[in-house]
């Protein structure tokens, strides 16, 4: 496989730890990493709060715990998360039942994405992780085990900020093993619907992460913002740009929503709500372009879902949870298209990487 890193070396092969990202009934997928040598010594006098030795997988340090309701189950659920060992991944429990039910994160764990992204196994569920995982994405967290006593990730309030509150109270720890990134190699891009229903979702080459996304609701309340939004992590803070957009819904859909047992713990402290004209909610938008946001919010958790962090630029029109996981399908189908890597200092990250280790994934 060629590199597209000129310092890189090969170092083995592996898995995107086997058993939690896998294409079931196929054979083992083939994967190089590769690791990328710094080119140019530390800038002289230039102080960091980042380690800026190799790049290393990251956990909380204590444990740390929260209560919420589920926007569609409406059931109250206590969340739980706990530090977990290096190349452990980001694993759910329903630890309501007997025996508890693993959850490991993958694509091919998911099983729903009706209004959310939904792992099912042995007959459990659990429900709405994105929110949560767009956090883990947004502040670098590779390894984490996620408890819950129900079906559903408690909504907060509609956003990720509160995931990030907690993750950030519960404290940032380095591992003693090299964070991976996912580089994509060539595009992959899925698509569905023709004409004025035409979406469609891609991953392209990118020395970096950036998102850019394209809504269209057709709704007088959605249409007086802005439609499209590009967050470069390269120059955006992920907890200030993207991780208070709050989700969003309309009153004409709610009773079609409940009748199939979805939005049954919506309201306005967690969503943004929209009659036929104009937005509910008193306080009004967070950002003026809230809504695309929050499609960019839920897109950082739907990729995240891969298990590492992606360097590429992801661009979507009309996209949703269903296609984005579509997505990442198709990615692990095409080992041609990606390769996985580490980088042996932070000066040879991407500038988003580079930057978000200044800022988000700077210790508390």
């Amino acid at each position: 496989m060629q590199s597209a890193c000129p310092h890189a070396r090969q170092s083995g092969a592996d898995p995107l730890r086997g058993a939690t990202v896998r294409l079931r009934d196929a054979a083992p997928l083939p994967f190089v990493y590769l690791v990328c040598q710094p080119q140019r010594p530390e800038t002289p006098g230039r102080e960091s709060r980042y380690n800026r030795q190799m790049l290393k997988q990251r956990t909380i340090q204590e444990m740390v715990r929260t209560t919420g309701v589920g926007v569609h189950s409406g059931t109250k659920v206590e969340l739980t998360l706990r530090p977990a060992p290096p190349d452990t991944g980001i694993i759910f429990s329903r630890v309501d039942l007997k025996p508890p039910v693993v959850f490991p994160v993958g694509p091919m764990e998911i099983g729903d994405t009706r209004m959310a992204t939904v792992m099912i196994r042995d007959g459990a569920r659990v429900s709405t992780i994105e929110h949560l995982l767009s956090a883990c994405a947004g502040l670098g967290i590779d390894n984490l085990y996620i408890d819950v006593t129900a079906e559903e990730i408690p909504i907060m309030d509609g956003s990720a900020s509160s995931f990030v509150y907690l993750l950030q109270q519960a404290g940032l720890a380095e591992q003693e093993a090299p964070k991976k990134f996912i580089r994509i190699l060539k595009p992959v891009e899925v698509r569905e619907g023709e004409g004025a229903r035409e979406k469609w979702a891609r991953l392209v080459p990118h020395e970096g992460f950036k998102l850019d996304f394209f809504i269209e609701f057709n709704h007088p309340a959605v249409d007086g913002t802005a439609q499209r939004a590009l967050v470069d992590f390269g120059q955006h803070s992920y907890i200030q740009a993207v991780a208070r957009a709050r989700t969003f819904g309309f009153m004409q859909d709610v009773e079609m929503l409940r009748g199939i047992g979805l939005a049954r713990g919506g309201s306005l402290e967690n969503a943004i709500v929209m009659d036929e004209y104009r937005i509910l909610n008193p306080d009004g938008l967070r950002y003026d372009d809230e809504f695309v946001r929050h499609k960019i919010l839920d897109a950082i958790g739907d990729l995240y879902v891969i298990g590492h962090p992606l360097i590429c630029a992801y661009e979507a029109h009309k996209s949703g949870h269903a296609l984005n996981n579509l997505l990442l399908r198709e990615l692990l189908n095409r080992p041609d298209a990606y390769e996985i890597v580490t980088y042996d200092s932070a000066e040879m990250a991407p500038p988003s990487y580079a930057r978000q280790m200044e800022q988000e994934w700077s210790y508390n």
